[in-house]
């Protein structure tokens, strides 16, 4: 190549890539403009990063560089960005990675009713104009014994219409214990800005009592809000009043006491964490209000699910706010399934983070020993031990009590955890473990047993 010809120029221009037979192929496939899209831009990178090497060989090698670069950009611009995972960290709730599964009929109403038309609001009797408010929410009010619900997208949703409801330019009361950054960056004292309310700290940070919250009530209180704590937890000197007070001073004062109880836990944990409140719970010991997550501890889908009395429930559902935080049709779906399963009393059995935390210590350990058996004859050279240790709720619930659990730890002496680690969530699905004491940790308790196979084979692909 002669030194004063630009080796820009040497490129094969855009037609002469389109007519390889591999491009038609793609284009067959993918459609021209995905395809002259990443023509262009593989195109593009050969100019501006390192022309010189890119154009140090023949005519044909250039052209055949640039094809083969189209196709590794087309088919990652094609494949989905949200993927399916093997969660194998033990945190039943993962934010991250989804918060809860839907059981499989819940998954099998959502693709029913999303590939369908639906009476999502049609009154099927009458031959007109339906509520979609039946659907999900009349089960939800049966099962909870409560006059009105209200669904939206989700809980950080149903606070921030409670307090654009009920309190809008008046104050709220919350005890400064329960002012609290959760993740996302969810703070209650931005939600109750957004709101229109005013904040009001009552008491101190460890210890509130009732006397502070009836020294902050004044004409101007609009609401008394009770907060869950989520991942964040105060002990030692601690003290605060109990719902049933709390309520009795806001029906004195006139005002809605409502309560962010998170989890949407409906029954109670076993062991060590049966003492995480649960929204029946809140309802009973006074709440005129209680909203919760449906995709934490409830196994649904994500949304925001507001019980209580229909006073200010329905105020709720008639301010111009709630169009724009309502659910749509697959949630509907989903939410529905869930709360038939717990009203039908197996949710432990088909709902799949319940059945992770029920799941008994002495089931994890024998699927763990049946699985690293079958690990050590397809992954010759892999150490693993199998380790007693604790699997955790997730999802704010229960942050300082562990589920009773067992790990297997794999340590290779061709490849470190975090390696091993990183390699697991480059593959088909992804797989996501934690690494500690120069190990990668496998639970088994958030891994479906159906799933044990894909999980087997993502271990003897990573390890090569």
């Amino acid at each position: 190549m002669p030194a004063d010809v630009d080796p820009r120029r040497l490129l094969p221009p855009v037609d002469r890539v389109m007519l390889r037979p591999e491009v038609e192929a793609l284009v067959g496939q993918h459609g021209r403009a995905i395809v002259v899209e990443q023509v262009r831009a593989a195109l593009d990178e050969l100019r501006s990063a390192a022309p010189d090497l890119a154009l140090a060989a023949s005519d044909d090698e250039r052209l055949l560089r640039v094809v083969e670069d189209v196709a590794r950009r087309v088919e990652s611009g094609v494949r989905p960005s949200l993927v399916r995972v093997l969660n194998a960290t033990g945190v039943v709730v993962h934010t991250n990675l989804g918060r809860a599964p839907l059981s499989a009929e819940a998954a099998r109403r959502v693709a029913e009713i999303a590939s369908s038309y639906s009476n999502l609001e049609y009154d099927l009797a009458q031959g007109g104009r339906g509520d979609r408010e039946v659907h999900a929410e009349a089960r939800l009010r049966d099962l909870l014994g409560v006059e009105s619900t209200v669904v939206v997208n989700n809980c950080a949703a149903a606070v921030l219409l409670a307090v654009n409801t009920l309190a809008e330019g008046k104050d709220v009361l919350v005890s400064r214990g329960e002012l609290v950054e959760i993740g996302g960056s969810f703070r209650i004292p931005d939600v109750l800005k957004k709101g229109g309310a005013r904040l009001v700290e009552v008491g101190t940070t460890n210890r509130t009592r009732l006397a502070d919250f009836r020294a902050a009530l004044s004409p101007d209180t609009g609401m008394i809000l009770r907060v869950h704590p989520s991942n964040f937890r105060i002990v030692g000197f601690t003290e605060s009043p109990s719902a049933g007070e709390l309520s009795a001073l806001a029906h004195e004062a006139a005002v809605a006491f409502v309560e962010d109880q998170g989890s949407g836990l409906l029954g109670p944990l076993p062991g060590g964490l049966a003492s995480e409140p649960t929204a029946p719970g809140a309802l009973r010991d006074g709440a005129d209000v209680v909203a919760f997550s449906g995709d934490k501890l409830l196994g649904g889908p994500q949304a925001g699910l507001v019980a209580g009395r229909r006073v200010f429930v329905e105020a709720m559902r008639k301010n111009p706010l709630y169009r724009a935080l309502r659910v749509d049709k697959m949630t509907l779906a989903a939410l529905d399934a869930t709360l038939l399963a717990h009203a039908a009393g197996h949710a432990r059995e088909s709902v799949p983070v319940l059945r992770m935390i029920h799941a008994p210590l002495e089931e994890v350990r024998r699927r763990t020993e049946a699985f690293a058996a079958r690990l050590a004859d397809t992954t010759p050279g892999l150490r693993s031990e199998i380790v007693d240790a604790g699997s955790a709720v997730g999802g704010g619930a229960a942050p300082t009590v562990e589920l009773p659990s067992v790990t297997l730890c794999l340590r290779h002496p061709a490849m470190g955890p975090d390696d091993l680690a990183a390699a697991l969530r480059k593959g088909e699905p992804p797989v996501v473990v934690r690494v500690a004491d120069d190990a990668v940790l496998v639970d088994l308790r958030t891994v479906a047993a159906e799933d044990e196979p894909l999980l087997l084979a993502a271990l003897a692909r990573a390890l090569g």
